[in-house]
């Protein structure tokens, strides 16, 4: 069996080693376009703060060794132009020569991620803008800082990728502004967490300008909608991350409502030899099964394990997505999964919410810390919907014992009976997820 990647990120390279190994005879070869195989793109603001030193630890393997290890045909700087389904062909682009050859295949995996979206902003002129999807962005982030050594900059967006841009530019000594279309930074989340970040990145000196956009640039100053100018001596942009569909809707590839490439449990795309995974293929929300599309890197390698399994003939069905998630922000932790009190309200669902907020470990130990816990669950059936927390230790762990009874079907009384580990290090004898499930009673 002759397989062809598109895209060589965390998705691609993935895929290409379960493939291997699920079915050893299989012939791939991995296309990218990026000049660094399988790197870790979450990791990149750490790598412009500096907390990670070194940014070639975000790569996980050289093209040559990933090549000798696995058996599987690396090739970077190539750009696959089209895709001729009925001769189950594609068009590639040798970026280095400009050479253009047609490659065969038996069955084709697209991961070809997401495009940073860019604001249109009159006048930007010389003033630089960034945007962070990309290793060769990061880099250029980097060296800019090194080269320019500036003092101040404006971060549009305050998303996950927008706040962790504004706490690595604090760290660099950068006078910092996030500009946010919204009344608050992180509105996937609920407003009381939301406040929480928003005053730990007060308390940091981010400063804000919510409800708010850039009208016009004049040299390096921002001209603001509600009038409060200020300059800067760059701009980061995050305002989203659109689905790299352009070669699928050009091969009559089904795009669903979420611009995401459709595909079916096993990955499949409307073309049964072709499968999408990653930040471009639109799956399904785990409560409602309306179309769904979670940009992180667990869905990613999940989606690879199904479509291995799948191509190996042992299928497993993908589940649902939770869109669970996670952010380090200055002194806090901050996580999510499932539904939020918005998305519910949105959906229709009747939900009540059960909340702790205290403890994260017996107070008389000296290392113990402070959390902010909210649980949504359904009025009627009482089946836990969502979780969100905030704090300064073990917010992870309870996000993810939630995730687990969210997949497990429990209720929100269930909670309560979960036997946890507990010592004064780590926990307290009813733990911040056991007090929910009593506080919900």
């Amino acid at each position: 069996m002759k397989v062809l990647i598109v895209g060589a990120i965390a998705g691609g390279s993935t895929v290409a080693a379960q493939i291997k190994r699920a079915v050893p005879e299989s012939e791939i070869t991995l296309f990218g376009r990026d000049p660094v195989l399988g790197y870790g793109t979450c990791g990149m603001p750490y790598v412009i703060g500096g907390l990670i030193e070194d940014k070639w630890q975000l790569v996980g393997s050289s093209p040559e060794k990933f090549s000798e290890q696995r058996g599987i045909t690396v090739q970077l700087m190539h750009d696959v132009l089209s895709i001729n389904r009925e001769n189950k062909t594609i068009e590639v682009r040798n970026m280095e020569t400009d050479q253009v050859f047609t490659e065969t295949y038996d069955k084709l995996i697209l991961s070809p991620g997401g495009l940073a979206r860019i604001p249109d902003l009159k006048g930007l002129a010389d003033l630089p803008l960034f945007t962070l999807k990309s290793f060769r962005e990061m880099e250029e982030i980097i060296d800019y800082i090194e080269r320019e050594n500036p003092q101040s900059c404006a971060v549009i967006g305050g998303g996950f990728i927008g706040i962790e841009l504004a706490e690595n530019f604090i760290h660099k000594g950068i006078k910092t502004a996030v500009i946010e279309r919204n009344d608050r930074v992180m509105t996937i989340m609920d407003p009381e967490i939301s406040e929480v970040l928003g005053k730990e990145m007060k308390d940091n000196k981010v400063e804000f300008y919510f409800e708010d956009a850039i009208e016009r640039i004049e040299g390096k100053q921002l001209i603001m909608k509600n009038g409060l100018n200020f300059e800067v001596d760059f701009i980061a942009s995050s305002i989203g991350i659109d689905p790299d569909t352009q070669l699928a809707s050009e091969a009559g590839l089904h795009i669903g409502p979420t611009k995401g490439i459709v595909v079916n449990d096993y990955m499949q795309t409307n073309d049964p030899d072709i499968y999408a995974i990653g930040d471009a293929a639109e799956c399904k929300d785990w409560f409602t099964a309306k179309p769904k599309s979670v940009k992180l890197a667990w869905h990613a390698h999940r989606q690879s394990f199904i479509v291995a399994c799948h191509l190996a003939g042992n299928p497993v069905k993908m589940n649902g997505l939770l869109g669970t998630s996670i952010t380090k922000l200055f002194s806090l932790t901050a996580a999510m999964t499932g539904h939020s009190a918005k998305s519910l309200t949105e959906e229709g669902i009747e939900f009540a919410t059960a909340v702790y907020e205290g403890r994260t470990n017996a107070g008389y130990y000296p290392d113990h810390g402070h959390i902010l816990l909210r649980v949504h669950y359904a009025k009627k059936s009482r089946l836990v919907l969502g979780a969100q927390a905030v704090g300064d230790k073990g917010v992870d762990k309870r996000i993810d014992v939630i995730a687990t009874a969210i997949m497990g079907k429990m209720t929100v009384d269930d909670l309560a009976a979960l036997e946890l580990a507990y010592s004064p290090a780590y926990s307290s004898p009813k733990d911040p997820v056991n007090m929910i499930g009593y506080k919900a009673k």
